[in-house]
């Protein structure tokens, strides 16, 4: 039976890195105030000049050297993300041509924070297909340029960021044994950038409004969170014929370490078994578990044959898990 393995990793990162009192100007010692209720220290901006497409290609080139993948050889690509480029064409076409992936069709798709677990679902799909060998998938984005820096409630929960991954067909048994993606479209209005596309058009009305930066009810996001999570866990355990508790490894979006701690209580399952970069890296949105998976296979925390469940929540409402064997 063909399945999906992991070739390659990659991550990246802006260079600039923007610690807790860069907020100072919207709440008394921000440091302590941000981290008692996120757990982040610090977060990455991109410059001025630096777009999604960068981040993704800094992220696909490192994955391509640690596959030791030809761009020649890969199929596809799709660049998961809420914060492209333009509007069109396709960043994940930006992508092919910076790397020279000549011979790939490509492709960007959005399930807002949940974009990267989706795009493992088509990517799977694609290589159990038989049609295609190799495909690149990249989660990226850059929410700096989309904040608004007077919202407290938003602005430093972000950091901008890229995590890539090229999954090939294999059959050793190895890769991605289980996956669920759900939506509920009910819950819409939660999270959104208001005027950003057709239904209100970016004006200076809008702008003077800043209905062209992220919103979110965090409070009902929260509360959406730590009720799909657990169900994440259960429904691939299941389907995995595993107990939650064999699972070696749950890499999460990284929205909050609130909502882990939370988890890690209503499940039983250790705290320890989460692998978190949220404290660096704030939430990177489409990039937060590619960035996660790609750090821990390089740092040696994922070793081979262990369980790593990944999984994200987000804008949509939409939600999502991966079960594979590293």
């Amino acid at each position: 039976m063909i399945r999906s393995e992991i070739l390659g990793t990659g991550g990246y990162v802006p260079a600039r890195v923007v610690p807790n009192a860069y907020f100072n100007y919207l709440v008394d010692d921000a440091d302590h105030w941000i981290h008692s209720r996120t757990g982040i220290r610090e977060r990455r901006f991109s410059a001025a000049e630096e777009a999604t497409s960068d981040l993704a290609t800094s992220a696909a080139l490192l994955a391509l050297e640690n596959g030791d993948v030809d761009p020649l050889d890969i199929d596809c690509i799709i660049v998961a993300t809420s914060t492209p480029d333009m509007i069109l064409p396709a960043t994940a076409c930006m992508v092919q041509k910076n790397i020279g992936a000549t011979r790939a069709f490509a492709f960007d798709m959005n399930a807002v924070c949940s974009s990267y677990i989706y795009g493992m679902e088509l990517a799977d799909n694609l290589i159990r297909s038989g049609k295609y060998k190799k495909v690149l998938l990249i989660g990226a984005d850059t929410y700096s340029k989309i904040l608004d820096f007077d919202d407290r409630g938003t602005a430093p929960l972000f950091g901008d960021g890229a995590g890539a991954v090229i999954l090939g067909a294999g059959v050793s048994g190895k890769g991605i044994l289980h996956s669920m993606m759900q939506s509920d479209g009910s819950g819409w209005e939660l999270i959104q950038v208001p005027s950003s596309g057709s239904r209100k058009p970016v004006s200076a009305e809008s702008i003077a409004a800043k209905e062209n930066t992220f919103k979110m009810a965090g409070k009902s996001v929260f509360t959406f969170a730590v009720d799909v999570i657990p169900r994440i866990i259960t429904d691939l355990a299941e389907r995995g014929g595993v107990r939650p508790e064999e699972i070696d490894h749950i890499i999460p979006h990284q929205a909050n370490v609130r909502i882990i701690d939370f988890i890690s209580k209503k499940t039983g399952i250790p705290k320890e078994k989460f692998l978190l970069n949220l404290d660096r890296y704030g939430n990177t949105a489409a990039g937060s578990v590619g960035l996660a998976l790609d750090e821990n296979r390089r740092n040696g925390k994922i070793k081979p044959g262990e369980l790593v469940l990944m999984m994200g929540f987000g804008g949509g409402l939409s939600w999502g898990g991966v079960l594979l064997k590293a």
